[in-house]
This record gives C-alpha cells, structure tokens and sequence, in this order.
C-alpha cells in the first residue's frame, strides 16, 4: 500500500509519461488505465478517472499544436462538432450499459484500432488546379465513424485516440503531424464535456485525477513537439503494436485467457 505521497509521484510520472503518448501516438491507455486498475480502482472508476485527467492534456498539447493546426479549420469545423455530439452520447452510455459488458467490449474496439493503424495508406497527391471529389458515400462514412469514435471516447477514453487516427489516416490527406494535431484538440474538447457528464453521474476521484493531471498536463506540451521530429511511420507502428499489446492485455482480465 503507497503513502498519500508515493501515490502522487506516481501518479504525476504516469501522467507525464501517458500525456506524452497520448499527445505523439493517441495511447494513453498503454500507461495510466493499467496503473489505475494496479492502484486498485474498478474499470468504471478508473476509465472516469484517467478521462478527467485527460482533459489536462489538451491544455498542454493545444498551444504546442498551433503550428499544425493553422490553416485547417475548415477540416475541424466538421471534425469538431461530430466528436462532441459523440462524445455525449458515449459519456451517458457508459452508465447505462452494466460494468462487466463494459470490461468485455472494451478490447475488441483497441483491437481493431490497432490493426487500422498499421494498415499502410496511399493518398493522392493533389496537383496545382486539380479538383478531388470525394464520393458522397465516403464522406458520409467517414462522419460516422468520426461520430462513433467520439461516442467511444465519451464511453471509454482510453484509445479513443488511436481510434481517431485509424479514421483520419484514411480520410485526410493531410501529413501525420497535422491530424494527429487535430485530433488532439476534437479530443480534447470531448474530454472535457464527458467530464462534465461523468461529474453529474458519479463522484470523481480527485485525489487521483489532480497528480494524474498535472503530470498529463506536461506530457501533453511534449508530446506534439516530440512528434515533429520522429517519422510518421515509425510513429503509426508503435501506435499499432501498442494498441494490440493493450487489447491482448485487457482481453486476458475481461476473458481470464
């Protein structure tokens, strides 16, 4: 058992360490949802827990985004919108479904984000004067699964961002750097109302989750900065095999495999 001070060194460490992942590679989940479970929190608890902590990381990894983000506000006006309306539906579903379907459904959505990610994507290159239409039915998907993945992450904030990458690696054009940016800011903005509705269900850890932000919070200011500097590839593998080592994880707890 850890002295109230031990817990908040690790809980701070944790932070720092999952806000940098959570930042670079959207897996957060790899580090603080399996500590919080170690520290002795139920899956619920330790979900609402490292998702309130969460919304400390968008407060660090938004301002060392400006760079990426400039220019592509027309892509968040969509993006933004679809995740938080998802993002509530999510939150509210999350009391509503009974924990042990909860700890059961969990892995085989990481699962699949995992092998999105590490699935390679060819884009098309536009050229000067070139007009790109994109098929109304691809377009359409692609809202709804931005819509589901903000759901998930109302529902489960661990992986979401994984989830979220896997989506924008099929549908932007864009380079890694930026929709890992702007996923980091529709993210972040739907942690922070499934934190509000988490705190109209149920009583928040705040023992747990003030460290755990603090930590978040400078993680999240190095993660984007990190992210410039590493190749997009190897970054996508790291997020693949991560989300698969996580799955695995969470399937032999749910499973007892």
């Amino acid at each position: 058992m850890f002295t109230f001070g031990e817990l908040i060194v690790i809980l701070v460490v944790v932070g720092i360490v999952a806000g940098i992942v959570s930042t670079a590679a959207g897996l957060a989940s790899l580090v603080s949802y399996p500590v919080l479970l170690a520290l002795g929190l139920p899956p619920v608890t330790a979900n609402v827990t490292n998702t309130v902590g969460l919304v400390f990381t968008s407060f660090g990894a938004v301002p060392a985004s400006r760079r990426e983000l400039r220019g592509h506000g027309q892509e968040l006006k969509t993006l933004i919108p679809l995740t938080l309306v998802g993002s509530i539906v999510g939150a509210i579903l999350l009391f509503i479904i009974p924990a042990a379907t909860f700890a059961k459904v969990v892995p085989f959505f990481i699962l699949i984000a995992g092998i999105l990610v590490l699935i390679p994507r060819h884009i098309h290159v536009k050229q000067p004067g070139e007009i790109v239409v994109t098929p109304k039915w691809m377009t359409a998907l692609a809202w709804l699964g931005i819509f589901l993945v903000g759901a998930y992450t109302g529902y489960f904030g661990a992986a979401g961002g994984v989830l979220m990458l896997s989506i924008l690696s099929f549908t932007s054009a864009a380079p890694f750097v930026v929709y890992n940016a702007q996923k980091n800011l529709a993210l972040g903005l739907a942690n922070i109302v499934s934190a509000v509705v988490y705190g109209l269900q149920t009583p928040i850890q705040w023992r747990y989750v003030l460290p755990l932000g603090i930590g978040f919070l400078i993680g999240g200011s190095l993660g984007p900065r990190i992210v410039r500097h590493l190749p997009a590839r190897l970054l996508k593998i790291v997020i693949g095999i991560g989300a698969l080592g996580l799955a695995a994880s969470l399937f032999k707890s749910a499973y007892g495999l």
